[in-house]
């Protein structure tokens, strides 16, 4: 393989050596795995080790390393070799290290395992499974052949999606499309496509951005099947039959006839990107959401997005590129884990606020009073040119900067509750900052007041010829406005 990049007789950069290297080894394995297969990860493959490749050459199985951004990391996936892009990945139940001691069998079912923990990953257990192939659409297949030839599919990658749709494949509302970390998924519904923000804990995934079908090319019939959607030539369509698509979300490529694979993925910073491979690169196709802002954790947690993009915090007590709030999961109602703080900002609104929680109330006071009280609640959005309150019943992300109108009241973890963290502190310490400033305040005016009485109790001795009592100086009142700003629950 060296000697067959050492003969290029031209610079060539790293991606290219890399793809034809790949290209090589791939080029030795087969096209079928049949029953019986067995093979052990090698980790003298420095990169990827293919396992089983498609007729074309231009899609490989494989033990794949640092798939998703860790090179320590091991992926067993599909790649597409031009690119080095993997178009699907099992999804499996622990993070494994390149290193690991695995293997990859086939015996019906397609199996991950290791001598120590077992299985890692299979495929649903089938009996009949006669074979594996990987197909030139980048599909992945266990067949068995049925009498007279007939090849009946068992099980298929397509209908497991990792982060990546391709061209032809269909989307249904049985599968899921998450990104690489886990945190934003995309799923088909009833009548629209949609991304979600994903949180531990049992908190339900969150609607950020939604696709509706407009039914500008066909009418979705009632009881007519449920809609699924697939990635053609230029657009994004939501079908109920194969007939017509009831609507299309066109890319920049729309009606250009442009030709060639096709890969629509949810990336790690939550927005749906849509490519297609000119023979050389990927060129971006479509970008759901345009706005930085609109994208939830555009900021992390806690983090405000500024008109030109920018990132703050909300607490403005820190830089947002060093980590604003820390981000919690859960919510407030385990009796044991339900001390939190309390931080109020103007000038903030939900990038999202079409698709939130929302009800008009008579008052700021009663939209605050709304979510204090409700232990799901982590945060509201009141404003007040139209008088609604926006719920968030999940831990606080990031939010965009508004005008004064828009004022945010925002739950934050208490240390003392168990909960997490920094969060918590920081409110806390604000608030004993807050506290100690006006103590010292309401101590000095007490030592001035005191001087000034004594003086005067002086002059009146001097006048009277006897010496009153000492009265209390003034305290400086600690439930001033000054002190609304944050405040400990």
């Amino acid at each position: 393989m060296a000697a067959a990049v050492k003969v290029l007789p031209f610079p060539t950069p790293i991606f290219l050596l890399v793809y034809l290297s790949t290209t090589v080894a791939a080029s030795s394995v087969g096209h079928e795995i049949h029953r019986g297969f067995s093979v052990a990860h090698d980790t003298s493959y420095s990169q990827f080790q293919p396992l089983l490749a498609d007729p074309t050459g231009v899609f490989s199985l494989g033990f794949l390393r640092g798939g998703d951004g860790d090179s320590s990391l091991l992926d067993l996936a599909v790649l597409h070799l031009p690119s080095s892009t993997a178009l699907w990945r099992a999804t499996l139940a622990r993070p494994l290290g390149w290193r690991a001691d695995v293997s990859l069998s086939f015996n019906g079912s397609l199996v991950l395992s290791d001598s120590e923990r077992g299985i890692l990953w299979s495929t649903p257990a089938v009996d009949a499974g006669e074979r594996l192939v990987l197909l030139d659409s980048s599909n992945l297949q266990v067949q068995k052949l049925a009498a007279g030839g007939a090849v009946v599919v068992l099980w298929e990658s397509f209908n497991f999606p990792a982060d990546t749709l391709v061209q032809g494949q269909n989307f249904t509302s049985a599968a899921v499309v998450k990104s690489i970390d886990q945190r934003f998924s995309m799923r088909v519904a009833e009548s629209y496509v949609a991304l979600y923000m994903e949180f531990p804990g049992g908190v339900p995934p969150v609607i950020y951005w939604k696709h509706a079908a407009m039914e500008a090319k066909a009418e979705i019939v009632a009881g007519g099947g449920a809609i699924y959607a697939r990635v053609g030539e230029g657009f994004l369509g939501m079908y109920q039959t194969d007939s017509a698509p009831v609507d299309v979300l066109p890319f920049s490529s729309f009606n250009r006839g442009i030709r060639g694979l096709r890969r629509l993925t949810l990336e790690s910073d939550g927005n749906l990107r849509d490519y297609y491979w000119n023979g050389t690169i990927w060129v971006r196709d479509l970008e759901a959401i345009a706005d930085r802002c609109e994208i939830p954790a555009s900021c992390g947690a806690y983090g405000l997005c500024g008109n030109s993009g920018g990132c703050r915090c909300l607490d403005d007590a820190r830089e947002a590129e060093g980590g604003c709030l820390p981000a919690a999961s859960g919510d407030f109602c385990d009796a044991a884990n339900n001390e939190f703080g309390i931080l109020r900002r103007k000038g903030v609104d939900l990038a999202h606020k079409e698709l939130a929680a929302r009800e008009k109330v008579a008052s700021l006071e009663e939209c605050e009073g709304s979510c204090e009280q409700n232990c799901s609640c982590w945060g509201a959005i009141y404003n007040n040119a139209s008088g609604y309150c926006y719920w968030l019943d999940y831990p606080i992300q990031s939010l965009m900067e508004a005008d004064q109108s828009r004022e945010g009241y925002f739950k934050v973890r208490s240390t003392s509750g168990g909960g997490g963290g920094g969060g918590g502190r920081v409110v806390v310490k604000v608030a004993l900052l807050a506290v100690c400033g006006m103590v010292l305040a309401g101590a000095a005016a007490a030592v001035i007041a005191y001087f000034v009485q004594r003086q005067r109790q002086r002059l009146t001795a001097r006048v009277n010829g006897m010496v009153e009592g000492l009265a209390p100086g003034p305290y400086k009142d600690l439930n001033s406005a000054s002190f609304r700003s944050i405040e400990l629950s």
